[in-house]
């Protein structure tokens, strides 16, 4: 999955992502530093329509949510 800026981004691909990083979220926020939820979204969502696997935008998301805090 890749993004352009002629193509930008549609709704339906928008609530996919949103519906993954929920899913991804529930399971880190379990033993999670407080946060707030947006930022993991965001890095999740931004790692993924940079072309990076699931797994790899969950490391990102998590990444830039602790890395935030120090």
């Amino acid at each position: 999955m890749t993004r352009t800026e002629e193509d930008g981004m549609d709704v339906g691909e928008l609530t996919r992502l949103l519906g993954e990083a929920e899913e991804h979220h529930s399971r880190y926020e379990a033993t999670a530093p407080p946060h707030h939820w947006s930022g993991w979204y965001a890095g999740y969502i931004v790692a993924r329509l940079d072309g990076r696997t699931e797994d790899e935008a969950v490391a990102a998301a998590t990444l830039g949510t602790e890395g935030a805090r120090r």
